[in-house]
């Protein structure tokens, strides 16, 4: 089951001045930063915290629409045991955004599905 927010992403045009600003600005840290494995979008996952924490996840190259106030692209569920959420949300007829479960390089796993209003809903196993 899920048990908390794990991450908000938030798509940015340059990754590299994000960083600077969650970190320099806001006093974040940046914890990890990976490339997708589609080799085109970068993702940076930042918190105030060594340890488990509510981040802030930035995707750049994702897609270049952004409005002039930001764009929050989702919210992301933890969990222990994604198998079981996929399949529960199978069994619930949830709209599925992904097909499958992905893997990135850095063994994070993650599947979108889609609220009643078409807001992105992230469910994350790290």
């Amino acid at each position: 089951m899920a048990k908390r927010i794990d991450h908000t992403g938030i798509m940015v045009r340059d990754i590299n001045a994000s960083i600077t600003f969650y970190e320099e600005v806001l006093g974040m840290k940046l914890k990890d930063r990976i490339t997708h494995t589609n080799g085109v979008i970068e993702l940076a996952f930042l918190g105030f915290e060594d340890g488990p924490e509510t981040e802030i996840e930035l995707i750049q190259g994702y897609s270049s629409e952004l409005p002039v106030e930001g764009k929050v692209h989702h919210i992301a569920l933890l969990t222990d045991d994604i198998a079981a959420e996929y399949t529960k949300a199978e069994r619930m007829n949830a709209k599925f955004i992904d097909e499958e479960i992905t893997t990135l390089p850095n063994g994070y796993r993650y599947f979108y599905i889609e609220g009643p209003d078409g807001e992105w809903i992230e469910f994350f196993q790290r």
